[in-house]
């Protein structure tokens, strides 16, 4: 068994990577934004038969993270999959949105780390989420490209402060049965017929992608694209 937090777990592709992880037992924390929430979500996961538990971080208040995960002893792997949806071209930039999205996924994303660095058991990894946009970027992506990239450097740069404990990131492609993108059929079929697969990703597959990275002692320092080989 291995103590695992999930910050972005009261949703999407974090709630399913609590709950695969719950069902082989595992002991999850799961976190959200909002403390009734991340309970709520906690016990539907844990079904009385799983060692899960919910607490409230949120990412976009930096300050306050350290005293959020406060407490916690032992951290196997830890896993941030917290992200912020922004559509923001440079001709309408939304300076407050931005900020909010570099402050999350940056700021954020290093100060739950670092919260948690004594914690984190030699033997551990930390995973990390960007995307695919960082290399196929489209109108009103600016910010989301750029953090996506910083996130391959933090990737770099936390594997050496943190050694032996290993750091990597999943950097999805378009996750075609997520709440965000169904009955968006016309874009799925055009990124479908991009894909040398010919098929689209699933949060099956982003959740099979983040437990190699968590359970294979050899992957350090990896930035993993699961897009299907889209062009």
């Amino acid at each position: 068994m291995a103590n695992i937090v999930i910050i972005g777990g009261t949703s999407g592709v974090g709630l399913e990577l609590a709950t695969y992880l719950a069902q082989q037992g595992d002991s999850v924390l799961l976190t959200g934004r909002d403390q009734e929430r991340a309970e709520k979500v906690a016990r539907a996961v844990a079904a009385d038969r799983y060692d899960v538990r919910g607490a409230a971080v949120d990412l976009t208040r930096p300050h306050e993270v350290r005293t959020a995960l406060a407490g916690i002893e032992r951290v196997d792997h830890l896993v941030i999959t917290a992200v912020e949806r922004d559509m923001n071209s440079v001709r309408d930039y939304s300076v407050d949105r931005a900020v909010n999205l570099a402050t999350l996924k940056l700021v954020g994303y290093t100060a739950a780390i670092g919260a948690l660095h004594e914690a984190l058991a030699p033997t551990g990894s930390i995973v990390l989420f960007g995307g695919v946009a960082k290399d196929l970027p489209y109108p009103g992506s600016t910010t989301v490209s750029a953090v996506n990239g910083a996130v391959v450097g933090m990737v770099r740069t936390l594997s050496a402060e943190l050694a032996p404990v290993r750091v990597n990131a999943i950097h999805p492609g378009i996750i075609s049965d997520t709440a965000s993108w169904a009955g968006n059929t016309e874009v799925l079929a055009s990124i479908r017929s991009r894909t040398p697969t010919g098929r689209l990703v699933t949060t099956a597959d982003i959740v099979d992608a983040t437990v190699f990275l968590i359970r294979n002692p050899a992957v350090n320092k990896v930035n993993l694209t699961v897009d299907g080989g889209m062009v």
